[in-house]
């Protein structure tokens, strides 16, 4: 992944909606495990969301400020964020 942002009005305390960056990373995942390529993604976080992108989204630090999600943790974003797609 390459620069998502959540909007100006979108940010801190008065933030407008919840849960958008975490939206955006499951629909990533969501459009890897398509592709073929077992839903992870990587990506180059700030350095003061690392600990943040750990905790909220599975996300692993392997150098740097680089980190992935894997498989496991993909999947379980994809079935947080796309509830109505996981029900046949």
């Amino acid at each position: 992944m390459h620069l998502i942002e959540n909007s100006f009005f979108n940010k801190g305390a008065e933030k407008l909606y919840a849960g958008v960056a975490g939206n955006l990373i499951a629909f990533a995942c969501k459009k890897s495990l398509e592709l073929g390529f077992e839903g992870i993604v990587s990506f180059i976080s700030k350095t003061r969301l690392i600990h943040y992108y750990e905790k909220t989204l599975g996300a692993k630090q392997f150098k740097g400020n680089y980190m992935f999600i894997d498989t496991p943790e993909a999947v379980t974003l994809i079935k947080k964020y796309f509830k109505d797609e996981n029900k046949n």
